[in-house]
């Protein structure tokens, strides 16, 4: 692994999370000197945490000793932080009349009157200032009259025209830098062209220039090629294929045609709705995947506050630790011990330590015999397999222990990592921005991509190889293909169907402790099912939808030709709806040999909410195309998280 620093930022809560993937496993805390830090990030690092710390000790304070204390802190950048045991303006009025008093007593000087007025006059200013930021921020507007609302308005918009501004020159300029890459890489790939065709012949020198296994590129990640080495070709007018988020418009055309959609629900553009909606684990593979091709860096991420479970007709938290377990309503007393124990032996197991493995050799035995040794009741074994190792039936149960193990594990570590609801990440503006992402990148390293290219044909020839692909009557010639199920439907077949229901609302689903974000899981056998039921939910706090609105899905394999019964226990959880959209789709895997008709097709998404099933499926695609296995070997253990202002 290279040494340096690799990075990408999510935010937890309202504040970014920096990951830093370091070199060394080695931990050492330093004594800080107390002086003016040089370092920007180090200053907003230790000014966030130290802030924290105060205001908690400021409500420790108030709580252990009944008193009354109001704190302001502004950042070095103007940033306002406060925080009060009771009303902020009592306890500014009643410090003024305490000062005022004071004075009183004895005869006041020039100097007190002058820091008596100046403190009036910053009370006054701090007091304007915050409800100015807050009607800014669409708040406390009830009383403004027409005038100061139309300039409310221009100001918000001259803000939002600035941030606009300044987004696009960024992008002309990013823009204008690729497009030299791509120059340089065109005259490097034309020389490379010219070499093949010299010692190739001219037959097969087109073929040659666009085969996968083209040199790569040595100043960057060894996953992309050069130009010509990888043509993208997509049949819509955006990136990311059935992976891609749609504007509302969009949404509209997709599932209602010609009609409009309601102007109550607010611009198009602020909409931003998946079409495969998932979570990522923050410990998990995808996340590995990210930060070893590069691609972060067009990436923010954002913490997703919750994570439960569907339990006899309740939502519940899910309880992934020893201390969770304790304080969980899903279990009685004596349960809470015995799962307590078990979540002790999961969190303390390591696969190279026998000394762990407490006697069991976790190949061989199955998940229901080591589930047998702490005596788990059976709804407590149904949470822990379908909500924390995230098993979408029981088939688990029957299979080597090992996996079972290790899916908790992550969920715990993942979990611990920020410290919020849940174990998951998610960008912000939605998983449309992954392909848009990787798209970048590859763009980056001399991909080429063609959008709206409508009855992509694969052609072969006389042995069945895959020789090119051909549009509007051209022809792209290659070696290698690529593509999902709906380009070659002779070469997949059918496993499955998925059943969804895409809904726009104006409320967080009930019982969730009021999340913005959040997973709830369904396990098979409190619904009668063969497998579980998932619900997602996201929102303006990952700009995916106007603030106010939410976005939540209900999606489960399905099990009859009827979504809008089948999905109905999952629907009747999420409250009043606004708008709802249902929508089946089936479900393939590859059936072809890639070694014999050089294509490679990926296996269609499944219902789950999450991607730790995908991401198994296109690392095994890319052994097969490349032939080589990649070294997701990131040091997460090592990676510090550090919140921002």
């Amino acid at each position: 692994m290279a040494s340096g620093v690799d990075s990408f930022e999510v935010e937890k809560n309202q504040h970014p999370i920096k990951l830093v993937k370091c070199d060394s496993m080695k931990m050492v805390r330093q004594k800080i000197q107390i002086k003016k830090i040089d370092n920007l990030t180090a200053r907003q690092v230790t000014f966030s945490k130290r802030r924290k710390g105060v205001f908690k000790k400021a409500q420790e304070l108030s709580t252990l000793c009944d008193a009354e204390i109001a704190l302001i802190v502004f950042s070095a950048t103007g940033k306002l932080f406060h925080y009060s045991s009771s009303s902020m303006m009592q306890l500014i009025e009643r410090h003024r009349g305490q000062s005022e008093n004071s004075d009183k007593l004895g005869q006041p000087s020039l100097q007190s009157l002058k820091e008596n007025n100046s403190h009036a006059m910053l009370s006054k200013m701090l007091v304007d200032k915050t409800r100015e930021l807050r009607q800014l921020n669409g708040e406390e507007l009830q009383g403004l009259d027409m005038d100061e609302l139309i300039k409310l308005e221009r100001m918000v918009d001259g803000g939002f025209n600035h941030v606009v501004e300044t987004k696009n020159d960024k992008f002309l300029k990013e823009i204008s830098l690729l497009k030299k890459k791509e120059s340089k890489s065109m005259e490097e790939n034309a020389k490379l062209k010219k070499q093949a065709e010299q010692s190739e012949g001219a037959g097969n020198g087109i073929e040659q220039s666009n085969s996968s296994d083209c040199t790569t590129n040595s100043h960057g990640s060894d996953t992309f090629l050069r130009l010509g080495c990888v043509l993208h070709m997509d049949k819509n007018d955006y990136y990311g294929g059935e992976s891609s988020s749609l504007n509302l418009l969009q949404l509209w055309k997709r599932f209602r045609g010609d009609e409009q959609p309601p102007e109550k629900l607010g611009a198009s553009r602020e909409y931003n709705v998946d079409m495969i909606p998932k979570f990522m684990m923050a410990n998990g593979t995808l996340v590995r995947v990210l930060i070893h091709a590069n691609v972060t860096k067009y990436l923010n991420f954002k913490a997703v506050d919750g994570s439960f479970v569907y339990n006899k007709g309740k939502i519940y938290k899910v309880p992934a630790t020893d201390v969770e377990a304790l304080k969980s309503p899903l279990m009685g007393l004596f349960e809470k011990r015995r799962a307590r124990k078990f979540f002790i032996f999961v969190q303390d197991f390591e696969e190279n330590d026998p000394k762990s493995h407490e006697g069991m050799d976790l190949n061989k035995i199955t998940g229901k015999e080591l589930i047998a040794k702490y005596e788990l009741e059976e709804d407590t074994i149904d949470f822990i397999g379908h909500a924390l190792a995230l098993h979408n039936d029981d088939s688990y149960l029957d299979q080597p222990a090992l996996d079972f193990v290790k899916r908790m594990k992550l969920y715990a570590e993942s979990l611990a990592r920020f410290q919020s609801g849940s174990p998951y990440i998610y960008p912000l503006y939605g998983l449309g921005e992954l392909p848009q992402a990787f798209a970048r990148l590859s763009a980056v390293y001399g991909g080429t991509y063609m959008l709206n290219k409508p009855q992509c044909k694969v052609e072969f020839d006389g042995d069945g190889k895959a020789i090119g692909v051909t549009s509007e009557g051209e022809t792209a010639k290659c070696v290698k293909v690529v593509c999902d199920p709906s380009y070659l439907h002779d070469k997949v077949q059918k496993v499955g169907k998925v059943a969804r229901a895409i809904c726009i609302m104006s409320h967080p689903i009930p019982d969730t402790k009021d999340s913005h974000s959040v997973q709830v899981i369904l396990p098979q056998k409190q619904l009668g099912r063969k497998s579980d039921m998932y619900l997602f939910c996201c929102s303006y706090a990952h700009n995916v939808a106007p603030k106010g609105k939410y976005i939540a899905f209900v999606s489960a394999e399905a099990e009859t030709d009827n979504p809008e019964v089948e999905l109905k226990p999952g629907v009747d959880l999420l409250g009043p709806v606004e708008e709802i959209f249902y929508e089946t789709y089936d479900r393939f895997v590859p059936s072809n040999n890639s070694d014999a008709d050089h294509c490679f097709i990926s296996t269609s998404y499944d219902a789950t909410t999450h991607f730790e099933s995908t991401v198994t499926d296109v690392l095994a695609m890319y052994s097969k195309i490349t032939g080589k296995v990649l070294d997701l070997s990131v040091d997460l253990s090592s990676a510090s998280a550090a919140a921002e202002e």
